[in-house]
């Protein structure tokens, strides 16, 4: 894997070099472990001019250990002195002589981290990396892939259990806690995000924290959960009925949404607006008079973080390469009665690969639990 790192510092190197920049500092934890192929918490990475490139690291790890293993062509120097190592970047660039300015990320920048820099090495002048490095990480390599792919399987096998067990009277707190438990027990490093069990008049929330409310026989049941596996994380929802069998308004709010959600997966294609992937799924939904519950994103990609490039939404401006993990999740939440709400981690793949390869396999048919 070290020439796969390798190449990708020299595709960041390219593009800070055209800039007119001599180096680059890399702090955003997730980009780090991109280029560096893994660091301890609080690592840095300067990457110079003729490849010399140097993984900074603070004293000690502050959780007693490193994400993932650092890329072996790497040159080491831990920071004895200071747990914050962009500083001495500046400074090992500034005795290097180096002509020209050092390329940092500003959105991983606090301001006093900014002027800790300039005064590390006040001769080095300081230009916006941008988002340069989340450019590269959109579009995945195929080990990259087969790590998602792992996650999604233990995501769906901790699922699968949990569905097989007895859910009424059991608290939302208590079965997201277990479904975290089982994600440890198949293989992840932990959950990709935190586990969402909704209940009754919860379900089908974007983002809701599971609370002491007991599962009741006619609830509607979502559950939202990923798995990290070797940094990488994906995600699913899925929505089920508590009960015998679910009532006509359930079965009618299931089928839209489903509806919704397979028009916005069978749209992921190479060269596809990601706007035109959101407006598949709000078509849907609009038809029904739903279109306002929608929330303002349908999807993101996915990676080394749980949201990443790109974003498919109204406003999204580019367009889907091959080789791009993307979310497809939208629900519908009525006030009072609950909701649902699907989600799939999908790879974009071109129609002569078989379309679009989806990794979260669980069911999607409204089961009856």
């Amino acid at each position: 894997m070290s020439e796969v790192y390798a190449a990708r510092r020299a595709r960041l190197r390219d593009r800070y070099g055209a800039a007119g920049s001599a180096a680059a500092l890399v702090c955003g934890p997730a980009n780090v472990r991109y280029l560096a192929g893994g660091a301890p918490p609080g690592a840095s990475l300067l990457l110079g001019p003729e490849g010399d490139d140097v993984l900074l690291c603070p004293p000690a790890p502050e959780d007693g250990g490193a994400c993932g293993r650092p890329d072996d062509g790497l040159r080491t120097v831990v920071c004895e002195r200071s747990r914050d190592t962009a500083p001495t970047a500046a400074r090992l660039l500034a005795e290097a002589g180096a002509a020209g300015p050092l390329a940092v990320e500003e959105d991983h920048l606090t301001v006093a981290r900014h002027r800790a820099l300039a005064a590390a090495a006040p001769g080095v002048a300081l230009a916006d990396l941008g988002g340069a490095v989340e450019q590269l990480r959109v579009v995945k390599d195929e080990e990259e892939i087969s790590r998602l792919r792992i996650a999604a399987e233990i995501a769906d096998q901790a699922l699968g259990e949990l569905l097989e067990s007895i859910l009424v009277g059991r608290t939302e707190r208590h079965l997201a806690l277990e479904l975290e438990r089982r994600l440890v027990d198949h293989g992840a490093e932990g959950p990709a995000f935190r586990t969402s069990v909704a209940t009754g008049p919860h379900s089908g929330r974007a983002a809701h924290r599971p609370t002491d409310r007991r599962v009741e026989e006619g609830d509607f049941l979502t559950v939202r959960l990923g798995a990290e596996y070797r940094g990488y994380r994906c995600g699913i929802a899925r929505t089920f009925v508590i009960g015998s069998a679910p009532a006509d308004w359930q079965i009618e709010l299931y089928e839209l949404v489903f509806a919704a959600q397979r028009a916005g997966r069978e749209a992921l294609a190479p060269g596809v607006g990601c706007r035109d992937v959101d407006r598949a799924v709000r078509q849907r939904l609009a038809a029904a008079g739903r279109a306002e519950t929608l929330d303002p994103v349908t999807g993101r990609g996915v990676g080394l973080e749980i949201a990443e490039e790109p974003e498919l939404a109204p406003g999204s401006m580019g367009k889907l390469d091959a080789c791009v993990p993307v979310t497809v999740g939208p629900g519908v939440h009525l006030p009072g009665r609950g909701g649902v709400r699907i989600d799939d981690t999908l790879v974009v793949r071109p129609e002569a690969d078989g379309g679009p390869e989806l990794l979260t396999i669980t069911t999607k048919e409204l089961l009856a639990l």
